[in-house]
This record gives C-alpha cells, structure tokens and sequence, in this order.
C-alpha cells in the first residue's frame, strides 16, 4: 500500500471508527452467536494474494462484528468499565503510526520523558504521598506480579520460606502472581474480611505472628482499594501500620477504585498509602484511556532495579547513566508508546472534566442503589463507594437460600439475554449476586433507568413462570 493508497484508506476508516463511536448504542449489547461460529466463516488458509480495503471492511461488517461484545455501549454495565474515548483513540493512532519501540531512553527520548511527566502528572492528580515513582505497566495482573517479585527479591536465598498475604476477596492475579513467583501453594495467605468485605487488619496481625512462630518469614502484603467483586476498600492505613512495623512490603491494588481519586472528596480511599512500597490504578479503567496502561508506582527503585535490571551489550548506551530506560522497571524488554493517550485525554479532558465524569457515575450508582434499597424483591448485600451495585433477588421472607441463589442466576440470565444491557454476576459470602458497574463514558441516567425497569421487569416474569410451574 502506497502512501496516497494509505491516506485514502485512512479516511475511511477513521470514518468508519466515527461511526461506529455514534452508532454502538442503537447494537446489541452482547452478540447472540455460538462458539465456533465466526470462526467457521473465515477461509482456513491465509489468501494466496493481497486483498482490498473494499473486502476487508465488508468482512469486518459482516463477520466480525456480529460477533463482537461492544464495551463502549451506554449501558454496558458489566466487570469494570474499560473505556475509550476520541482523544485517546487519534493517540493510539499516532503511536501505531511512530510505531516506536520504547525500551530504553536511547530508542524513544520523548517517549521515556513523556511518561515520566505523565506519572508526576497523575500523581499530582491522585494526591500520591511523596516518594513514589511511576512507570507505566500494560495491567494491574503484571504490576502485581512485578511487586511480588520484587518483595521476593528482598529476602535472597529464603523464598522457600516467604509468606504473601492478602484477603480472600482480592483478584485472582494476586494467586496467579505468587504461583509465577515460584512459591509453594502453602506459601499464600488469604485473610478473612469483615461485614463490608474489605481486610481484617486483626487477621493480618494474626496471620503474620503465627507464621513467625513457624519459622515462616512473612514478606508481602496486598491490599486492595475497590475490589472486584464488590469495590470493598481495605484499611490501607491500619494495614500499612502493621506492614511498617512488621518489615513487610506493601502493594496496594487500586486497578479501579484509585482512579476516584481524582475527585478531591474521594481521596480518603487512599487514606494511609504513605505506608505503601508500592500502588497501582489503571487509566484504562476509569479515566478515559484505551486498554493498555496501569500507572505503577514504587517507593524503592533500586530494589525494582535489582530484580528486573539487564543491561547486556547490546542494549548499552552512552546517555544510561544519565537517563531512565524504563526496560528495567517490568517484565517485558519491549514497550508501546502508551504515555501519548494519557496525554491526550488529560490535554483534551482536563482534571475538571474527569472528576465530573466520576462523580456522574458514582451519583447514578448511588441512585441505583437507593431503588435497590427501596424495593422488597432485591437486597443490596454491600455498601456502594463507588460506582458499583451489589444485590440479589429475594423471593421470600423464609425462602430457602439455594433458590434464592438460582433464581438470581436466572434473573441475570434473563436480563443478558435480551441484549439491552449486559451484567455480570459474582459470589459473596457464598450467595449469588448480581454487579451492576456504571461506568461508562456515554451512559447517562435514562440508560440506568432503562436497565432497572429491566431488571424488575424480567423478575416479575421469572417470579410468575416459577408460580405456574415454569
């Protein structure tokens, strides 16, 4: 493809972008197609000669996105929110366009001095405590791995020895991450939450001492702020006084609820993480920037640097003692330009515009929750800090619990497969419930309002087919 080939094609597929950005809500939700389907409309060999812009669009019309989940949809109210927005689209074209290899300062100077002014930036923006430096990771999954790594790294020949510890409702990527770190299954503690599902700092102690007189040595500790299933937030500050006077290292989760923090009035969530060796919160999730980029920090580089630090031959420069190669501050050798969107949106949005995009989105949580509150036939099961709703169904006063369960999982069943709104579900204390998560970068209050008219509507409807034997 030539270049007067290329700026034609580029017209039309950034106005096949602009309209889809102006259609996604009159789609589906969620496709209706079955495994294997879309698959088995795709040729089984790759195409002998190239092909035209012509036929690639039709096929991506025709075949792919029939079969694509639209995140972007107003009233895409499941996981978290994983946004995009314009600016940040157009940024992620310039850096496909650049197609940079940001590895070391020597490969990409803006690029390394661009991120560095975008985590101060986001810093500032937080209210991070002092002391903590910020690279850019592709997931909140690999900042924890890098952390637990490092807090490895502190206790040299003893790994077999360690013990992380974390609470029962925290991600999976934290299991994940001290598997990938090489310890035993023995070697993780889960510690038991309280009545909002957030860490026992009682527990904690408990577990540490006891471990201690094991001959364990206790060195991690994850803390959460919004955890998945419910946004409960750990007491960082109550847990960072025990892992400063225990000498553990403390990385504190905050892949969604940290991005709240912008709002001035939300930044108690991250009372205490003065304590923290290390934090994390994605852009990707709740401030407008498109998948990837979490925005990690830690308060000792040179451990960082001691466990991820490779400075072969080849890579070598004259500027490294003078700048940062950001190669050492993860897994991967390689790096996307991702500081560029996080500068587009925090240009284009400002700080103003995102906090009032926040507290949009909590206030219609907040308003969810109170028609949950109001309505006999559904219990909020936990508090709502921030833009995520809690509850199940309730059929009865002495109903038997395990129904309940299934008639939950029914409802939500029921409301997913109208392709109006899409929900998803978890477990808490071993019930079945139903997460509605506002978020979105178009939802507005009539979307809201649209998905608790449904709700209630396919409830009523599943409560009556139970009544007549259905």
């Amino acid at each position: 493809m030539d270049n007067p080939t290329f700026r034609q094609a580029g017209h039309r597929v950034v106005d096949w972008m602009a309209d889809y950005l102006e259609t996604v809500s009159a789609r589906p939700v969620t496709p209706s197609v079955h495994p294997g389907e879309i698959a088995r409309q795709l040729p089984s060999k790759p195409p002998e000669d190239g092909e035209s812009l012509d036929a690639i669009l039709h096929d991506l019309d025709t075949i792919l996105m029939p079969g694509m989940a639209h995140w972007g949809h107003p009233r895409w109210f499941a996981y978290f929110p994983a946004n995009t927005s314009p600016p940040s689209i157009l940024a992620e074209m310039v850096t496909a366009t650049l197609g940079a290899q940001c590895m070391s300062w020597a490969t990409a100077p803006a690029a390394t001095e661009l991120e560095q002014v975008m985590m101060s930036w986001l810093g500032e923006a937080l209210g991070l405590p002092a002391g903590l430096t910020g690279c850019i990771q592709d997931t909140a999954s690999s900042a924890t791995l890098v952390a637990i790594l490092t807090a490895r790294d502190r206790h040299a020949d003893d790994h077999h020895r360690l013990t992380v510890y974390t609470s029962v409702e925290a991600h999976s990527s934290v299991q994940k991450s001290y598997h990938l770190a090489g310890f035993a299954p023995g070697q993780l503690r889960l510690i038991p939450t309280d009545d909002h599902f957030a860490m026992d700092p009682g527990a904690l102690q408990q577990a540490i001492r006891h471990d201690r007189g094991a001959d364990f040595i206790p060195a991690a500790v994850v803390a959460t702020v919004g955890t998945t299933s419910s946004t409960a937030i750990d007491p960082v500050r109550s847990i960072g006084e025990i892992t400063a006077r225990e000498d553990l290292w403390l990385h504190v989760d905050a892949a969604y609820g940290g991005s709240a923090a912008v709002v001035p009035e939300y930044r108690h969530l991250l009372d205490g993480l003065e304590y923290a060796d290390s934090f994390v919160f994605n852009p990707h999730k709740w401030l407008l920037v498109n998948f990837d980029c979490s925005a990690y920090y830690v308060r000792d580089v040179a451990a960082l640097h001691r466990t991820f630090g490779s400075s072969p031959a080849y890579l070598a420069t004259q500027a490294d003692t003078k700048v940062v190669n950001y190669r050492d501050w993860g897994i991967p050798l390689g790096r996307r330009f991702r500081a560029l969107k996080i500068w587009f949106v925090l240009r284009t949005y400002g700080l103003s515009g995102l906090r009032e995009m926040i507290r949009r989105h909590v206030a219609l949580a907040q308003e969810f929750a109170g028609w949950v509150d109001d309505d006999p036939h559904f219990l909020r099961v936990a508090p709502t800090p921030l833009g995520l709703v809690c509850f199940r169904a309730i059929l009865a006063r002495d109903a038997d619990p395990s129904a309940e369960d299934r008639f939950t999982r029914r409802l939500l069943a029921s409301v997913n497969r109208t392709g109006r709104v899409h929900l998803t579900s978890t477990e808490l204390a071993g019930r079945a419930v139903m997460r509605m998560a506002i978020g979105g970068r178009t939802t507005t209050r009539a979307d809201v309002v649209a998905a608790w008219d449904l709700i209630r509507e396919r409830a009523a409807q599943d409560r009556r087919a139970i009544a007549s034997g259905g």
